[in-house]
């Protein structure tokens, strides 16, 4: 038998308060109005006041509707229908195709506990330099984008799920354009990805509840493909959207608003969708890439301030490029020591260096005289933008580490790199020999034995 309650207290934005009881906290609820049926979840309990928000917004809902809670939480469909599917924020089909078949997995469940989790030690090669290099992605990592509107860091993302060595991409757009959601699925269809991909997608035109729901979707999904042995990489843009989402609904719930008016469990809220990232022992794998955008740039805002704290390391997407200083890929030495001996060294020597280029830049746009040092510097940064921070760059990571060493040895010595002797004589590139310059030498030892005739004559 079916329990109504139509005791609507207030209606406030998309969130509705119903006196009643025996409700839990994130159960589903049924809003039976003239209109049609509205989906609902309970975000508040307060005594016997329940608080709802509406996931297509509180249109045509009035004081005597009727509330028919579900006893149960948000679950997602999952199965392998799912593939080159796109849903919205509340798990229906955005692509105009039936709903897929498959068994319900509620969404929102704990982490993983850590004693099942196994230490990251697998690469993710993407084909970008500047992250298979120097700021390596490894398996289960949890990592953000940060960047500032108007930046390529959606066309970052699309690239790295399309080219990383993942069996499943799940992607998580938030307050999106509709370009750019077209984008992506352009992209990935372009690329041959798409049917190992899943989509869910939230526009800027959808209503801001289902923005929270993105992320919870697409883990829950990806956490059950884990567990079945595959390698997951879920992809989020834009989690800043997602934290003003969770701002608009704090307020409407009046809720005392913490730093730049931003709930005071925003770190928690993040927290709880980034540590889903987990490389599962005797099982798959989940990683986490986010982009983070920085209003005014500025990293202390509240969002990438919690983000900081909470992710392992963080890609800065500035002026169309990875920038080598403040980029960190904090698990980066699990994997970089196994992929080439000469990895760690060119890493390091290849970053001091440019550092040096910076300080000459700065002399040279001073005014200060230029040394010949201070010359092969600059010429040096200008071939590793051109070279290797160009995201247009596209080769794998061996290819890359021998591009460095090229590099180096068009503008150094070896013994100006600062790198070993050992590697230098095993990496260093061997200069050419032209086929003139090869024929001169094949002569020579047939000259010398002459000269010595005409000495003892």
């Amino acid at each position: 038998m079916r329990k109504y309650f139509d005791a609507i207290r207030r209606i406030a934005g998309n969130v509705v308060t119903v006196q009643a009881t025996g409700v839990g906290y994130d159960e589903l609820a049924v809003i039976e109005s003239a209109h049609g049926d509205s989906l609902a979840q309970v975000i508040r309990l307060e005594g016997q006041y329940v608080s709802l928000q509406i996931f297509s917004g509180s249109q045509g809902v009035s004081n005597n509707d009727r509330v028919r809670f579900l006893r149960r939480p948000m679950e997602v469909i999952f199965s392998e229908d799912l593939f080159g599917r796109v849903f919205d924020g509340s798990g229906r089909p955005r692509d105009d195709r039936p709903m897929p078949t498959g068994r319900r997995i509620p969404i929102g469940t704990p982490p993983v506990n850590p004693v099942m989790r196994h230490m990251p030690d697998k690469m993710i090669h993407t084909g970008i330099p500047m992250i298979d290099v120097f700021n390596s992605l490894v398996e289960s990592q949890k990592i953000p984008i940060f960047s500032v509107a108007g930046e390529p860091y959606n066309e970052l993302l699309a690239r790295i799920g399309m080219q990383a060595n993942a069996d499943i991409i799940i992607l998580g757009g938030m307050g999106l354009r509709h370009d750019d959601y077209l984008k992506f699925w352009r992209t990935f269809e372009e690329g041959g990805v798409l049917g190992r991909t899943i989509m869910f997608i939230h526009t800027a035109a959808d209503p801001v509840v289902e923005c929270l729901m993105v992320p919870d979707l697409c883990l829950a999904v990806g956490e059950q493909f884990a567990l079945q042995g595959r390698r997951v990489l879920v992809l989020l843009t834009d989690m800043t959207a997602f934290a003003d989402a969770l701002k608009e609904i704090s307020i409407i719930m009046e809720q005392i608003p913490s730093n730049r008016g931003y709930p005071g469990d925003l770190y928690t809220q993040m927290a709880r969708r980034y540590e889903k990232a987990v490389d599962l022992e005797g099982a798959g794998s989940m990683t986490i890439l986010a982009c983070v955008t920085m209003p005014g740039d500025d990293v202390t805002h509240p969002v990438p301030d919690n983000t900081g704290y909470i992710t392992e390391g963080q890609f800065y997407l500035r002026n169309g490029r990875i920038e080598p200083f403040g980029s960190l890929s904090r698990l980066k030495q699990q994997v970089n020591g196994k992929t080439r001996n000469d990895h760690r060294a060119i890493m390091d020597a290849c970053i001091q260096l440019y550092a040096l280029c910076r300080e000459s830049r700065e002399k040279r746009d001073m005014g200060f005289e230029m040394s010949e040092w201070d010359k092969k510097l600059l010429k040096y940064g200008e071939l590793f933008e051109e070279r290797i921070m160009d995201l247009a760059v596209n080769i794998p990571l061996f290819e890359a580490l021998d591009r460095c060493w090229a590099i180096l040895a068009e503008c150094f010595e070896p013994e100006e790199t600062g790198i070993r002797r050992a590697l230098i004589d095993e990496h260093w590139p061997k200069p050419r020999i032209s086929t003139q310059t090869a024929g001169k030498e094949k002569e020579k030892p047939s000259e010398k034995p002459a000269a010595k005739q005409l000495v003892s004559v």
